[in-house]
């Protein structure tokens, strides 16, 4: 059968929205993007690039002039835009329907919850009082998490109470009011791990390993592949992750962070309908890579194979301080060709800003994570 060319538009022209065009223009597609940055990272290779706010809809109805589907990098985007689109013919993938409830953590906790997908207990609050009433012992207890319920991410957005005494600076942390907030069961985990799913437009779905992270100031910072946990613990991530993109009915690439806990059990964290910062092992470790498989998804081809090749190490690259950025230790790392840099092409560097990624590849994870730890004293980007 003769694959149907589709031009793609993609609102976001960070690094994931380069790494989805770098996939489709592989298979030949034309790419439109739609981002307020005129240097962003996806600009040099996409074929339009609409300098627009992410929350002006002239710039989205632009997009879908150029698009035959659209699709989005990250999920604080202007879903009312997506919707009267969708409404007008216009196919996004994954829906709107979706990228809706996602937005809103409270909503995404009631739609997990009601599919009997584990997660913390929640509770919408609206002042200091309610907070207090989650924090008794017959309640959450302490400590408990404060979140809003959009808008963050890597960790802003969210307060942690340790205690009652924390319960004022929290809130005021986080708008004193200001902006819809939920309080969150305090969850004491083993691990941190993730699973990236993804779910084509006939309701195939395809599951790759499980990956182990380690957050650094609530920035990922390792991902290590295969995930050190059991084979009951990798069997419940999958049928998770499965079940959430039947919830959601994505299409595309989806990840699902999760909690495993100390007594054996894991919960869902958070749900991202996207390609995910914790998936970029894929592009080394393995067959088809989450960007391969998200395009694949939402033109309606058949997914790739997900199985891991060997063992893998992802590294984020994250800005050492404010500035031109610069890359370091290039030459260095590359003296051992198991080593693959991205680097984003972002011109300035921030402190805390994700500038690029390393990956390093190797017969088993131990020795494989060794040598991607001993190159972070080399790989760096800083602020001139």
């Amino acid at each position: 059968m003769e694959i149907v060319k589709k031009r793609i538009g993609i609102v976001g022209g960070g690094q994931l929205g380069k790494m989805m065009i770098l996939e489709a223009k592989r298979l030949g597609f034309y790419v439109a993007v739609l981002d307020p940055g005129a240097d962003c990272p996806a600009h040099s290779i996409c074929d339009k690039h609409i300098v627009a706010a992410f929350d002006d809809p002239k710039g989205y109805a632009e997009l879908a002039e150029y698009s035959d589907v659209i699709t989005y990098e990250f999920e604080h985007i202007n879903a009312k835009a997506l919707e009267d689109l969708e409404k007008k013919g216009h196919v996004i993938y994954p829906s709107v329907t979706a990228l809706k409830t996602i937005q809103n953590k409270n909503l995404q906790n009631i739609a997990l919850e009601k599919n009997q997908i584990p997660i913390p207990r929640f509770s919408l609050v609206t002042n200091t009082d309610e907070i207090r009433e989650c924090g008794k012992a017959e309640n959450f207890g302490y400590p408990m998490m404060l979140k809003a319920t959009t808008g963050g991410y890597d960790g802003k957005g969210n307060a942690l109470i340790k205690t009652e005494n924390d319960v004022e600076d929290a809130f005021k942390q986080l708008g004193n009011g200001a902006i819809e907030v939920m309080v969150e069961e305090f969850v004491d985990f083993e691990k941190e791990i993730s699973i990236i799913a993804c779910r084509g437009i006939n309701g195939e779905k395809v599951v790759y390993p499980v990956a182990e992270n380690t957050h650094k100031n609530s920035i990922l910072d390792v991902t290590a592949v295969p995930a050190n946990i059991s084979q009951e613990i990798s069997d419940k991530a999958a049928d998770i992750a499965n079940k959430v993109m039947s919830v959601f009915e994505g299409v595309g690439t989806f990840c699902i962070e999760l909690f495993e806990t100390k007594d054996g059990e894991i919960s869902v964290n958070e749900v991202a309908p996207r390609p995910h910062n914790s998936g970029h092992y894929t592009i080394e470790g393995c067959f088809a890579n989450q960007f391969e498989n998200h395009i694949r998804a939402i033109v309606g081809l058949p997914f790739g194979d997900t199985s891991l090749i060997m063992p893998t190490v992802m590294v984020n690259l994250i800005g050492e301080s404010d500035g031109p950025a610069r890359l370091l230790g290039l030459e260095e790392a590359y003296n051992d060709p198991s080593v693959h840099v991205h680097y984003y092409g972002k011109s300035e560097s921030k402190t805390d800003r994700k500038m690029g990624h390393y990956t390093v590849v190797g017969k088993t994870i131990d020795d494989t994570l060794h040598r991607a730890m001993e190159l972070k004293k080399v790989v760096r980007v800083v602020g001139e």
